[in-house]
């Protein structure tokens, strides 16, 4: 079995609850994820929150340890489970009773306001280059969503695990589920920063095209180049919300884990060079936007 406990400092807003009934839903619906056993919310019994489930054995997260014959079909595979995730219906799943409401029209700015307030609690210094992204962000709001989906909130290369053989065997980290719109995850897996050296294959896997394709006909959905240009530099702003949480985290003294000031440092750097490139019109624009 895997215990999760509530972390005394967290980089974002989580709660077991959440994950627990977002991989809940997950499980049932057939995708793979871990098999939640239970969840314990009364921390008298060992001082925070935590929730067991099922031991996944068989299989490793690091995205450099995937092998190169088995990369496009873990790339279709992702892609493919990320689109029946979007698929799912929050509210047939009963995800309204712990997740916040939403509507197709407001769950864009709803985000884009979360993630503004973290910076700006957090930041240590000024970041120019996200508070401009801000200012965009809210002068063009996207189209309303196609519709309410589950969203995973950080479905990228190195949260699943993968056999040697090519499977992927289980979904992890869904700390941050919400209902929102399934844009969301998408921009969020094709972010470059996942692919940083190598932009042109999203998540080190498949070039950015066949990707998409595969997400819109396991979801059903379809891409508006447009409204995904908006989650796409939203995308690129939330990584900057949670890196300058991991430097105002390892700065106080909440944590002195050495991987949150590196992330924090390094990390900050590249979201910040990535919001550049798609902002600027005098950009070289080495990083993909055009999807279709």
């Amino acid at each position: 079995m895997i215990v999760r406990i509530d972390p005394e400092t967290s980089l974002i807003d989580t709660d077991r609850r959440t994950e627990y009934r977002a991989m809940e839903a997950a499980y049932h619906a057939g995708l793979p994820a871990p098999e939640p056993l239970f969840l314990e919310e009364d921390a008298s019994w060992i001082g925070r929150p935590f929730s067991v489930t099922s031991e996944v054995t068989g299989g490793q997260a690091a995205a450099g340890g995937i092998p190169p014959e088995h990369r496009e079909a873990i790339g279709h595979r992702k892609w493919e489970l990320l689109g029946k995730i979007a698929a799912l219906d929050p509210a047939t799943l009963g995800l309204g009773e712990v997740m916040a409401a939403t509507t197709p029209a407001t769950c864009a700015l709803e985000q884009l306001d979360y993630w503004a307030k973290v910076i700006e609690t957090d930041e240590l210094h000024p970041n120019p280059v996200a508070h401009a992204a801000i200012r965009r962000l809210r002068r063009n709001p996207p189209p309303p969503a196609q519709k309410l989906s589950l969203v995973h909130g950080d479905y990228r290369t190195g949260n699943f695990l993968y056999s040697p053989d090519g499977e992927i065997k289980a979904i992890l980290d869904w700390e941050m589920a919400h209902i929102g719109d399934p844009l969301e995850d998408l921009a969020w897996s094709l972010d470059p920063l996942w692919c940083w050296g190598e932009p042109t294959r999203a998540g080190l896997l498949l070039p950015h095209a066949e990707a998409v394709r595969a997400w819109e006909v396991s979801s059903g959905l379809t891409v508006d180049p447009e409204a995904f240009a908006w989650w796409q530099v939203f995308a690129a702003l939330k990584g900057i919300g949670i890196w300058i949480s991991s430097s105002e985290d390892f700065h106080s003294g909440a944590s002195k884990a050495p991987i949150l000031a590196i992330a924090g440092w390094l990390m900050t750097d590249r979201q910040q060079r990535i919001l550049t490139d798609y902002l600027s019109p005098h950009s070289a624009h080495r990083f993909v936007r055009v999807v279709k």
